[in-house]
């Protein structure tokens, strides 16, 4: 296989990703941190490395192969990840590889899970590495669900091919064209968020880096407590309509923009959405006032609303220990952790379409069990489901459980108790970020968990966010003979 195209468009990422080093070194050495050093330093290593790819493999080649672009997008989070991690391990904090690369790439998989303790205190540079991270892996990952995911046809992806780019209804006629308009979206709504916290009562710092992460859906917060450190409403319900906002597909915005408003509200996958979030915040508000974990209705409806967006979201913010709640939240929340949100939008899970296609392909097999001589057609956004489409969704709604399953059983065999083995492979599979158990504690923090955990987290993190997929299937001996 020819890896220059591959190399090439490596080399663009981590140069990218080198000019993106600059802006907390600028930081750091205006408030008179020496990690500015270290970013610096960084940088210039990631620089190196970015342009001595690009010239060395600029010609020669003329587009991609199928394989090709299954290399480029695994390796692209792998390698952006290790980079990444370079200025957490020289930095002040001085963790170790393994605590270094777990971070970044939660960070840029905008997992949210993390392993520094003492956020309060931590390097304003560091803090600001972090939410950089996941706000690059949140517009990297609507792109690449735009772009590339569709045409790799993976886990059902390339239903969004046909509305996105080859019917008349089709916003942009080329998907870098598309790319480029979200880009200045996704930027736009940062900027709005932030302005907003802002003048709600945060400090601009932290009103930059928590709408950079807001909209990312990664959950990187400034504070050990998250949000519960900024206890104010309108925070609060700010945060909540960003996270949503990250939630819907961004091609919709383009639609909007154009006028057409209502292309919003008529998304198939939008409307499920609302109505799991709404269903979910109510059931659990009920929950709130029945057990008096509030006295106030206006507190349970804020915190309720709040941690259900949050998880099902896969932001993992929390407003509060929503672990104190008792069994019932804990559940649903757990079982929101699999859920996500909609295709083409910075969420992750299994992602709102893929039940909308299984709904649909099981509410035909039951009417065919009724009328066995009767012809049934699963229909999503009012066309027939593919069959290819149908298998993949199916094909991957096994691997993520089997996924999951092997993620949990290998963090047991690993030493830890049930629920957070448990816990920790949702969160890892599904992006989310925090977890429940002993070990991962009330701060939750996953730096006492032991190296090997890490690194297989650090795995599966990688899973859920590149679909399994575009992973799994370089695994197979037949992709690299062909």
């Amino acid at each position: 296989m020819d890896l220059r195209p591959v190399c090439f468009v490596l080399g663009i990422l981590l140069s990218i990703l080198a000019v993106a080093m600059t802006l907390p070194a600028i930081v750091d050495y205006a408030f008179g941190h020496r990690d500015w050093e270290v970013f610096l330093a960084a940088a210039a290593v990631t620089l190196f490395v970015g342009v001595a790819l690009i010239l060395s493999t600029r010609s020669g080649w003329h587009g991609f192969s199928l394989r090709q672009a299954f290399v480029m997008t695994a390796s692209a989070w792998v390698v952006i990840a290790f980079f990444g991690a370079l200025p957490l391990a020289f930095s002040e904090l001085k963790l170790d590889m393994t605590d270094a690369f777990f971070e970044s790439m939660s960070g840029i998989t905008t997992t949210g899970s993390t392993v520094i303790v003492g956020l309060d205190n931590a390097p304003p540079g560091i803090l600001l590495w972090r939410a950089i991270l996941q706000w690059l892996g949140g517009i990297g990952i609507i792109v690449m669900a735009l772009a590339i995911l569709p045409i790799l046809q993976v886990g059902g992806m390339q239903i969004f091919r046909v509305e996105a780019f080859e019917t008349s209804e089709k916003v942009l006629p080329r998907a870098a064209q598309m790319a480029g308009e979200i880009s200045i979206v996704y930027v736009g709504l940062t900027f709005v968020t932030a302005v907003l916290l802002w003048t709600a009562g945060m400090s601009g710092f932290d009103a930059l880096a928590h709408a950079m992460t807001a909209i990312a859906t990664g959950g990187f917060s400034t504070r050990d407590a998250s949000l519960g450190a900024f206890n104010v409403p309108a925070i609060h319900w700010i945060v909540i309509v960003t996270m949503i906002l990250g939630s819907v597909p961004f091609v919709l915005y383009l639609r909007v923009l154009r006028g057409d408003a209502r292309s919003l509200f008529r998304d198939g996958q939008v409307r499920w959405m609302i109505a799991i979030l709404f269903g979910a915040s109510m059931i659990t508000l009920l929950w709130l006032l029945s057990e008096g974990f509030y006295s106030s209705s206006h507190d349970a409806a804020r915190h309720a609303v709040f941690n259900v967006v949050s998880v099902m979201t896969g932001t993992g913010y929390s407003s509060t220990d929503f672990g104190m709640w008792g069994g019932f939240p804990s559940t649903l929340l757990f079982v929101l952790m699999f859920i996500g949100g909609c295709a083409g939008s910075t969420t992750c899970g299994i992602k709102i379409f893929r039940f909308q296609v299984i709904y649909a392909e099981a509410h035909a097999q039951l009417r065919k069990l009724i009328q066995p001589n009767g012809i049934f057609i699963p229909y999503y956004a009012g066309k027939p489901i593919p069959e290819g489409v149908a298998q993949s969704v199916m094909g991957f709604f096994f691997l993520y459980g089997a996924a999951f399953a092997t993620l949990a059983l290998g963090l047991g065999f690993m030493g830890l108790d049930f629920t957070t083995a448990v816990s920790g492979a949702a969160t890892a599979i599904s992006n989310v970020g925090p977890g429940l158990g002993e070990i991962i504690g009330a701060s939750g923090s996953f730096a006492t968990l032991p190296d090997g955990a890490k690194w297989l987290l650090s795995v599966g993190m990688l899973l859920g966010r590149l679909e399994l997929f575009t992973i799994l299937v370089l695994f197979l001996p037949a992709f690299w003979r062909a």
